[in-house]
């Protein structure tokens, strides 16, 4: 085995040997295979390990990107004959070194996503010392449809499969097994939240880091009906053996088209109204509960920024333009009682209650519920610095944001949007808070202050200033107590 200091660092993992790279003294591992192609007789399947291969194989590039909703304009790359499942690894210490180990889990609403993205290169956050693991997962359809003769959750069982690999092979660059945290946000955040109620994935992290939760989980009978849809729009019935013969673009484009028009369906209540396709399905099987029912014995960190939505409402142009009406309509939709909301916050405008009942129904209160459900230690965060992106004054502590501050990327991918194509001072100086808490707590389960309590309510309040207070959010905290933010359902007939 080489050490770091060497041009071409190799180790042996369980399938044959890999050669790297050193960059900025990390040895860096990437388009490491840790399950076959889920293509032929495996489309549409359960993830199956990796096959050996003979001699070196190269690990300088990243793997393809697994095919992708093109919703949000994301390009059509070469599929490499479907070698989506890879996974990448960045180490400051080869070896015996036992250091804690961070596995990324990439969001983009369970429909894209790619482990290659630059701003989850994971050198800035190894050099801190531990060693970290990003993946690819299917996304969309391929990973989330729900098809008859389909395993459910494909997308969360290639997660199971990644961890599995760490499990068995992060000790060869350096990293303790005993010692995984799987960190993650948005969809990525909900993916580990499903993750802790799996019982596949019993045993396999020690701690999570879960940043944004979005609380969107489809009963197996919405996702069926969902399903069928998919296939409807490409005239064939819901059946695995009869969708994997088409091209895996073929099937995401005919979902893409379907979430275009899903806000017109009324049964399917709340996600028609979130345009929301796919997600974690409570199967009963690979998912059996919705997380907040779990109870595993792992460290929990759990947190949002305070203005989750205004990236939403940005992008979409939404900022100034929300009108009475519809405030009106997603308080009826989303909030547990619209006069309540409105008597909660008399100060805020038609725009501001539309803000705010969107970003406490889909990421604040599903991961403060996450934190306050669970069952071992608990910690929780408020991110509520404002984003300097787009001209400043607009983002506030928006969706994402969080991103660029977890690895210190503050240039990379979707970093110059939030944070400017200069980013301020601070950004640098939050990074670095963020990143030493995040590392401290995988390596000891300690982020620096005090667990979450019923009677104290103790959050870590990301600002230019951090501070440790009850939690910020109370109004909506008392307004969401009671609600159960079960998995979304079918709704009956009018």
């Amino acid at each position: 085995m080489s050490t770091i200091g060497a041009a071409d660092p190799e180790v042996r993992v369980s399938t044959g040997r890999l050669r790297g790279r050193v960059e900025d003294g990390v040895a860096v591992f990437r388009g490491v295979p840790f399950a076959r192609p889920p293509v032929g007789a495996l489309r549409l399947a359960a993830p199956v390990p990796a096959e050996p291969w003979d001699g070196v194989r190269e690990a300088g590039a990243f793997g393809p990107p697994p095919p992708q909703s093109r919703l949000l304009g994301a390009s059509r790359a070469d599929g490499g004959d479907g070698d989506w499942l890879t996974l990448n690894v960045w180490s400051p210490g080869l070896g015996a070194a036992r250091l804690p180990v961070m596995v990324w889990i990439h969001g983009g609403g369970y429909m894209y996503g790619w482990s290659g993205d630059p701003l989850f290169d994971g050198r800035v956050l190894a050099r801190d010392g531990v060693v970290v693991v990003t993946f690819n997962y299917r996304v969309s359809a391929e990973g989330f449809g729900h098809f008859q003769g389909a395993p459910a959750n494909r997308g969360l069982l290639d997660q199971v499969a990644a961890l599995h690999w760490v499990r068995g092979n992060i000790a060869a660059f350096g990293g303790d097994p005993d010692r995984v945290t799987v960190f993650g946000e948005s969809a990525g955040a909900g993916s580990i939240a499903a993750l802790m109620a799996m019982p596949a994935a019993a045993g396999l992290f020690r701690r999570a880091i879960a940043q944004s939760v979005p609380g969107l989980f489809f009963s197996a009978g919405l996702a069926a009906d969902l399903g069928t849809a998919v296939a409807a729009e490409l005239g064939l019935p819901p059946y695995a053996g009869e969708l994997a013969h088409l091209p895996p673009e073929r099937l995401i484009d005919a979902g893409d088209a379907v979430s275009e028009k899903m806000g017109g369906c009324p049964r399917w209540g709340r996600a028609a109204y979130a345009q929301t396709l796919l997600g974690p399905v409570v199967d009963g099987e690979v998912l059996p509960g919705v997380p907040w029912e779990a109870a595993r014995e792992v460290d929990l960190i759990a947190g949002h920024s305070r203005d989750e939505y205004r990236l939403f409402m940005a992008i979409r142009g939404e900022l100034g333009e929300i009108t009475a009406d519809r405030a009106a309509t997603a308080l009826r939709e989303l909030a547990p009682d619209p006069e309540a909301y409105r008597a909660a916050y008399p100060e805020a405008g038609e725009e501001r209650l539309y803000e705010l009942v969107h970003s406490d129904w889909l990421f604040r209160m599903p991961s403060l519920r996450l934190a306050e459900a669970h069952q071992g230690r608990a910690y929780v965060y408020e991110l509520t610095w404002p984003a300097p992106g787009m001209g400043g004054e607009i983002l506030g502590a928006c969706h994402g944001l969080g991103l660029p501050l977890t690895f210190g990327n503050l240039t990379a991918g979707a970093a110059e949007l939030l944070l400017g194509p200069e980013p301020p001072p601070v950004a640098a100086e939050l990074s670095a808070r963020v990143r030493a808490a995040w590392v401290a707590f995988a390596a000891t389960g300690d982020p620096g202050w005090p667990a979450y309590e019923p009677e104290t309510r103790h959050t870590w309040v990301v600002s230019t200033e951090p501070d440790v207070t009850a939690y910020p959010e109370e109004v909506s905290r008392r307004l969401w107590a009671g609600h159960a933010f079960g998995p979304l359902t079918l709704q009956p007939p009018p």
